[in-house]
């Protein structure tokens, strides 16, 4: 099932604020509700939506980060199968990153070392990410400023680490998730949107 058979043009929660509904979660750590909002507890793990997958369709998640860069999360799209670990996302589909301490290749808003940063929008204690699947074109802003402009088959560079995702083309439409990375990297969710 896509999200066109769902979306009427208004902004969608997937997540309500309560409880895990819809979503599943595979690999260490976990995602807790503290105050309405989904927040990151140990991992490497994934909190993935199990109902659909997403394709020609802007998602918006609202986070904020731990104070002095203690943050790091992602947000996976195009995951293209039912994950059952955490890994099979990070190579098969792409993370949208979220850490403003890392690299221009690493930092909040790039497919995480695919592309490089077009912009280093200002941090806010609760941020705006907007994530636009168009056909094979991902776009993504943050804070209203555009980070990535990616289209499959544009120059990427060679994998260089062995955490680093294995290069290739991902599908256009697939399941998304949110990563929760470590005890240290701490972030929270108080939005996740889908509009067609």
């Amino acid at each position: 099932m896509t999200s066109s058979a769902h979306d009427t043009g208004q902004w969608r929660p997937l997540f309500n604020g309560k409880d895990l509904e819809g979503w599943t979660h595979v690999g260490p750590g976990r995602f807790v509700i503290e105050d309405g909002t989904l927040r990151t507890e140990g991992g490497m793990g994934l909190l993935w939506f199990t109902r659909e997958k997403f394709g020609d369709t802007t998602l918006r998640i609202v986070y904020r980060a731990q104070a002095q860069g203690g943050g790091n999360a992602g947000v996976f799209i195009r995951i293209p199968t039912e994950p059952g670990e955490p890994w099979m996302p990070v190579n098969k589909g792409y993370e949208v990153q979220i850490d403003d301490s890392e690299d221009d290749f690493h930092r909040t808003g790039v497919l995480y070392s695919f592309t490089k940063a077009k912009a280093k929008p200002q941090v806010r204690e609760w941020n705006t990410m907007e994530i636009k699947l168009d056909g094979d074109r991902t776009v993504v802003t943050v804070n209203g400023a555009v980070v990535t402009d990616f289209r499959e088959g544009d120059a990427v560079p060679e994998r260089t680490k062995p955490y680093e995702p294995e290069r290739g083309p991902r599908q256009k439409s697939g399941y998304i998730g949110l990563q929760n990375h470590g005890d240290k990297d701490v972030v929270w969710f108080r939005e996740v949107s889908v509009r067609r």
